[in-house]
């Protein structure tokens, strides 16, 4: 018999662990960025390590990174263990500089927002949000959109 730290886990105390839904388990599975084996049963069983990637799955999507950057991410780490500090620091670091890129275009966007609630047009030649310093004015007339990163 397997002792409790070793027991591998179903899909349903995954998710009970983890607060997701069978589904997102699936999901995930799905994606690449956790696995799982099959036992005699043909049924679903989990090492315990997948609790400490899905708990860096959920906290890597709240901070707006994709799950195929997730992905490759944990492409780095060892299969065989559950990811350590010292691995979420290297991962986080990897995505650190994508996130205060997108504070920063975040920030420019509300601090400008008000500059075009007044007429609503958002076409003017002169819009801060979608024609920063009219650079769309050499491609001609008509609707054009540009990110101002």
């Amino acid at each position: 018999m397997q002792s409790h730290l070793h027991r591998e886990l179903s899909v349903g105390e995954v998710a009970e662990r983890s607060g997701l839904a069978v589904s997102a388990i699936h999901f995930y599975e799905g994606k690449g960025l956790i696995s799982s084996r099959r036992n005699a049963g043909n049924q679903r069983r989990f090492s315990r390590d997948v609790l400490r990637r899905v708990a860096i799955i959920k906290v890597a999507q709240r901070t707006g990174i994709s799950l195929a950057e997730i992905r490759q991410a944990f492409e780095t780490l060892p299969a065989s263990r559950a990811p350590t500090a010292a691995d979420w620091q290297r991962l986080s670091a990897r995505w650190r500089h994508a996130l205060d890129d997108r504070i920063a275009r975040l920030t420019r966007l509300r601090d400008q927002l008000d500059h075009c609630i007044g007429c609503g047009c958002l076409s003017m030649n002169d819009c801060p949000l979608r024609n920063p310093q009219d650079e769309l004015a050499d491609e001609g007339t008509g609707p054009r959109l540009l990110d101002p990163d």
